[in-house]
């Protein structure tokens, strides 16, 4: 028989909480200005292009520099990044909110982009820390959980600020979460020391990945708008190549100080896990940009009433995440990403079969599977691949999953748009689309299926079962 896992004391049970909460603000930031960009372009005269950086600019910051911040949380301590980057997160937020031109607000939210970057993956490290062993998948669901009731609320919380109080609140709201969060950390968080003597910074790996990555990003976001074969975008593709090319060869080199370690770079447990992510994540981002574009321009919801409607799938993704930790502890890493992925690529598929002439309620059956799907495998994924690794790799395994799991988003919205741009009504082109990602999730599926979390415990499934008969 297993031993009983150790409970939960206070000290840990308040520093989840506070780990909750600054994944909360992190989340909620992607997704709450995304009804305020008309305010924003009112305020400032801006046009929608420009505007639109306002989200543009602090997603591709953090996903440019997650890695750095994973790698300066494991090399300097976690709570001291992490109170680092809450600061930069709270002060820009506060520049933000008094910006006096779009390009201060612009520069601000890069500059808090780099805050959360250096805030995610401090974050995941202190919460595994936290936590003792068996309980590790309760991390991942308390992470993602967090993270889907944030990008949940965020439009609603970002709508009904906007609409009484003005946008500029939606930053302000910031900074008192950033001080509850500081002072909860402060407190119940020990210090914990470096995991290396060498702190040494990877100044050429940093510089080429961080090179390399915006380059990819912006041509992946630019290329759908200016087209695939625009000389701009083929040179930032150029970019791109060489400099990751520069990046693999400068890690080569690095030895110890190496920004990717070797035994992260070398383990394929963990490389399975991100190929996994890599090839999932077009799910992910192409509902929340297709779904909401359906509800706009074919059923006539405005902005708020669209981000409303995207409730059955973040509300079931945030309650499922909470609820995979405790799965994940009782069925093993294997069955509950595998489980996870198939909800994802059945919840693609039913989505896939919306037409013109579809209503609201024909979307609701995908959304709910593809939230639970979306609970299951995010949360999961990310524990099956940072406990791969040594717990001292724990924050830059955390910012790696996350790097792929933007990039794979990425790749997959410009190939989604370039399905859909071929149709010539848009739940055709939806359909199309929605069919491609739901074969990508089959392709993960069985990555996962083969290399992710070892093999299945029948033992403990066995377990489980017999449990439920017991309390049948």
């Amino acid at each position: 028989m297993t031993p009983p896992t150790p409970s939960l004391d206070r000290a840990a049970r308040l520093g989840l909480a506070a780990m909750a909460v600054a994944v909360l603000v992190i989340a909620n930031d992607f997704t709450a200005l995304s009804v305020a960009i008309p305010s924003i372009e009112k305020t400032f005269g801006a046009d929608m292009t420009t505007s639109q950086w306002v989200i543009n600019g602090y997603a591709l910051v953090f996903g440019v520099a997650i890695v750095t911040g994973g790698r300066l949380a494991d090399m300097f301590g976690r709570r001291r990044v992490f109170f680092i980057g809450c600061t930069i997160f709270a002060a820009f937020s506060l520049l933000g909110g008094v910006a006096p031109s779009i390009a201060v607000l612009l520069a601000s939210r890069a500059l808090m982009g780099i805050g959360g970057a250096m805030m995610w993956p401090a974050i995941m490290g202190m919460t595994y820390a936290l936590l003792p062993k068996g309980k590790e998948g309760l991390a991942g669901g308390l992470i993602l959980g967090a993270a889907g009731f944030g990008n949940a609320v965020g439009p609603l919380i970002g709508g009904a600020l906007t609409d009484t109080l003005g946008w500029r609140w939606i930053f302000f709201l910031n900074l008192p979460i950033a001080a509850f969060a500081i002072l909860v950390t402060w407190r119940v968080i020990r210090t914990d020391e470096a995991t290396s003597d060498d702190r040494r910074l990877d100044w050429p790996g940093m510089a080429t990945l961080s090179v390399g990555l915006l380059s990819l990003l912006l041509a992946l976001d630019q290329g759908t708008d200016d087209g695939w074969t625009n000389p701009r975008i083929l040179a930032l593709f150029a970019v791109a190549a060489g400099a990751l090319a520069a990046f693999v060869v400068a890690e080569a080199k690095a030895g110890a100080k190496a920004l990717i370690p070797r035994d992260v770079r070398e383990n394929r447990a963990f490389f399975a896990a991100c190929m996994s992510v890599l090839l999932m994540s077009a799910i992910f981002f192409a509902a929340l940009l297709y779904v909401p574009q359906f509800m706009m321009k074919t059923l006539g919801y405005s902005a708020v009433m669209a981000g409303a409607g995207l409730l059955p799938m973040m509300g079931t993704f945030a309650a499922t995440s909470f609820a995979a930790g405790p799965l994940y502890s009782r069925m093993g890493p294997k069955a509950i990403v595998c489980l996870g992925a198939a909800f994802l690529a059945a919840g693609m598929f039913l989505l896939s079969f919306v037409e013109p002439s579809s209503g609201y309620a024909s979307l609701v059956p995908g959304m709910v599977v593809l939230g639970i799907g979306i609970g299951l495998f995010y949360s999961s994924i990310t524990t099956a691949g940072v406990t791969a690794l040594d717990p001292s790799r724990a924050s830059v395994a955390g910012g790696i999953v996350y790097m792929f799991q933007i990039g794979g988003g990425s790749i997959g919205l410009g190939l989604n748009t370039a399905i859909v741009a071929t149709a010539p009504v848009l739940a055709h082109g939806i359909r199309n689309a929605f069919r491609f990602d739901a074969a990508l999730a089959v392709c993960g599926l069985v990555v996962a299926a083969l290399f992710v979390g070892g093999t299945v415990d029948l033992e403990r499934l066995r377990t489980l079962q017999h449990h439920h008969r017991a309390h049948a």
